[in-house]
């Protein structure tokens, strides 16, 4: 990738980045006041206005933003109005959970979903691939929520296997794992199944089987890596998208997470909170595409001397 694409790209980012900062600032200011969530219904007009001016709600919404901005430049993203400790501070805290979740649940999500896809491609029309893609459209158009509930009822209430919430041991991360990642999985199923289809249909792979190579290594070694391209771009969408995706899985299953931090913020109106993980969020969306398109150069050189050109 030259530096001329490059740069570009970053300033697109940047652009999407600022817009994401300046839409929730002024959706946030405009759905309630943070500090009646506070300090209550019961609490006095002076006391409301005491911590007005204490966090800066009392100036003009365009005064806020600007100081916002100029905050957020030094690298200060507010402080929380319900526990007083800098938004970054709780994210850091919680992050850890959510990468680890999320991780993990990628990484399932990712081994499943190319093997059943690849096995769908071989098998097309076939029982084999009529199930691969029953499952495929089951895992990713479920419910998150509704997922978790019955993973919980099953093997928590009724087995006794598995705990269903908290974050203490490693057992705790298996059935959140498992219902992320069974969304992740039915995604790269179909993905992988449909780049593989149009690669094995091609000339070079018929002429290959013709000469007698093993299956095995027609798949491995000259299919997958050219069916890479499609699966790496939806590979790249899903793993920015894991703080978002964990939101809800968090929440059923009382993991510490973002998502978790996230649901509680918006609830009491932590604006600082919310809009720093948001702000997170666009920042994994932005470097996830950057390093897809950097990925893409490595794999296919057509685009190497096409970028070249530009």
């Amino acid at each position: 990738m030259n530096g001329r694409l490059l740069a570009r790209k970053l300033a697109r980012g940047l652009l999407t980045i600022w817009i994401i900062v300046t839409f929730t600032f002024v959706a946030l200011n405009l759905s309630g006041d943070p500090i009646e969530a506070l300090v209550g219904d019961q609490a006095s007009p002076e006391v409301v206005q005491q911590y007005r001016v204490r966090f800066g709600l009392d100036r003009p919404l365009w005064e806020q933003y600007v100081s916002y901005l100029g905050n957020l430049a030094q690298g200060d993203f507010g402080l929380s109005l319900s526990d007083q400790k800098p938004a970054t501070q709780l994210i850091q805290e919680a992050l850890p959970y959510t990468l680890r979740l999320g991780l993990t649940a990628f990484g399932f999500g990712l081994a499943l979903g190319l093997a059943l896809g690849i096995v769908a491609a071989l098998n097309r029309n076939r029982a084999m691939d009529r199930f691969v893609m029953g499952f495929a459209v089951l895992g990713f158009s479920l419910p998150n929520f509704f997922l978790g509930i019955l993973l919980i009822l099953l093997f928590s209430l009724r087995l006794r296997l598995l705990p269903s919430a908290g974050a203490d041991t490693a057992w705790h991360l298996i059935l959140p794992a498992i219902t992320l990642g069974t969304h992740f999985a039915g995604v790269f199923a179909r993905f992988t199944r449909s780049a593989m289809l149009e690669v094995l249909n091609r000339q070079y792979m018929v002429a290959a089987r013709a000469r007698g190579v093993p299956r095995l290594s027609l798949v491995i070694r000259h299919a997958l890596p050219n069916a890479a391209i499609p699966i790496i771009t939806i590979a790249g969408l899903k793993l920015g998208d894991l703080v978002a995706g964990s939101i809800i899985v968090e929440t059923v299953f009382g993991w510490p997470g973002i998502g978790r931090l996230l649901v509680g913020s918006v609830t009491s109106r932590d604006f600082a909170v919310v809009q720093a993980i948001l702000i997170l969020t666009a920042v994994t969306m932005v470097l996830a595409n950057l390093a897809v398109d950097f990925v893409y150069t490595i794999l296919d050189p057509r685009m190497r001397s096409a970028r070249k050109e530009s």
